[in-house]
């Protein structure tokens, strides 16, 4: 088992950024040079080592298993908390790892080279479900959950309704105030890790009339009468995540599980979704750096015309387009992260950074498929589960089109300044 907990927040202390940095980062930084975003510390480059052997030697191995079944093998899972995994930001007093937010997404890039689906079952876990538990919850529902939630079950983070998408805060579940309760009605849907989740993290219109404004988020554990899960939807994709409908029929909860302020539910969902995306951005270089490593070395050995496929400069070139395409998504990733964990602003980044590697997932992983002709397009090559795996990117956690959106908002806010 791998000490997580013996790097925790000593990576954040060997960060450094240039004198000419703001003046909130010149409070709290030395001015020596930084360091290139691709340079790592000793504890983030063990910490990637680390994965990388527990992927290869106790993932790797069932990839196929859990994809036919639709469900991360209980060995996986296990091994996940074993290895602090289920807690790498969270506190050690709350059983965590204590580690830094880029040693999060190095964690969730390194998952994605072998499979998408156990690093989404980590990534939301981690930037969601234990984010807000960190950030908003009280003493008393730190102790209770975040335990837990590092060492025992995964949280669900449940936003999504059948009639409000991107469009989230026209959500029409509801919290109805009764004594020093609150009843919940409605469902939800495409919910990660619904499928095995302990806890639930619910946005509910506790207030109606207040429109968006009345959202709050509710804590609502498992086993509460009139929760349901449904059936693990049949994707595409990353077919070992489960992802269900979660339905609440006259689900009771008391007053002091509402998670956060009332009525700042809808802050809370736009807020922390802005992590997440940095995740759905390491998930998806993870997922493409994987690809290339299963695809060049075959192109390297397969030989047509007397020569091997890679010497062709139609292959060659287009190989050379796609890792510089790749190395530009990492390099977006990594300073989103960066920014966020030294406590800047990041929402502009993040957007980019999950818009760009969405994107360039799709494109690499179909031309690795075209670059191993018939075979990759077979099940006995990784190459079409990655490209499969590769098209949630631009849909979940906000679309390329939010994203853009998002985007375009805040330069137009930079230009007007």
């Amino acid at each position: 088992m791998f000490p997580l907990r013996r790097v925790g927040s000593k990576i954040l202390k060997q960060w450094r950024t240039p004198a000419a940095a703001v003046s909130q980062t010149q409070k709290n930084f030395s001015s020596e040079a930084p360091r290139p975003l691709s340079v790592l510390t000793e504890d983030e480059l063990a910490m990637k080592d680390t994965i990388r052997k527990l992927a290869t030697e106790q993932i790797a191995p069932l990839v196929k298993k859990m994809e036919d079944e639709h469900k991360i093998d209980e060995t996986v899972r296990q091994m996940l908390f074993d290895n602090g995994l289920m807690g790498i930001e969270t506190p050690v007093e709350y059983s965590g790892s204590g580690c830094g937010f880029l040693t999060m997404m190095l964690v969730v890039e390194e998952l994605s080279k072998v499979d998408p689906a156990v690093a989404a079952y980590v990534d939301i876990h981690n930037t969601l479900v234990n984010s807000l538990f960190m950030k908003l919850g009280t003493e008393e529902q730190k102790k209770k959950y975040l335990t837990n939630l590092c060492t025992k079950y995964a949280g669900s983070f449940c936003l999504t309704e059948p009639t409000s998408g991107s469009d989230a805060f026209s959500l029409k579940t509801v919290a109805k105030k009764d004594g020093k309760d609150f009843v919940i009605n409605g469902s939800k849907m495409w919910i990660s890790n619904s499928d095995v989740a302990g806890v639930f993290l619910v946005m509910a219109n506790a207030d109606p009339s207040k429109g968006y404004k009345g959202i709050t988020c509710f804590i609502v554990e498992r086993e509460t009468p009139g929760l349901s899960v449904a059936k693990p939807e049949n994707k595409l994709g990353i077919r070992a995540s489960g992802t269900c409908m979660v339905h609440f029929d006259n689900v009771r909860v008391p007053e002091e599980n509402i998670l956060g302020e009332y009525g700042h539910g809808y802050k809370y969902a736009a807020g922390f979704l802005n992590e997440g995306r940095i995740g759905i951005a390491s998930q998806m270089i993870g997922l493409s750096q994987g690809c290339m490593d299963a695809t060049i070395p075959y192109t390297l050995e397969r030989k047509q015309f007397g020569k091997k496929i890679y010497d062709f400069q139609g292959i060659s070139y287009q190989i050379a387009h796609l890792q510089t395409q790749l190395e530009a998504a990492r390099l977006l990733t990594y300073n989103a992260a960066r920014l966020k964990e030294n406590g800047m602003d990041f929402v502009k980044e993040a957007a980019m950074a999950k818009y760009f590697a969405s994107e360039i997932a799709q494109t690499l992983t179909s031309k690795c498929i075209d670059f191993m002709g018939g075979v990759g397009f077979t099940r006995d090559f990784p190459q079409e589960k990655f490209f499969r795996d590769a098209k949630i990117g631009t849909i979940y956690e906000g679309t390329s089109n939010m994203q853009l959106q998002t985007i375009a908002k805040l330069i137009e806010r930079e230009y007007k300044q």
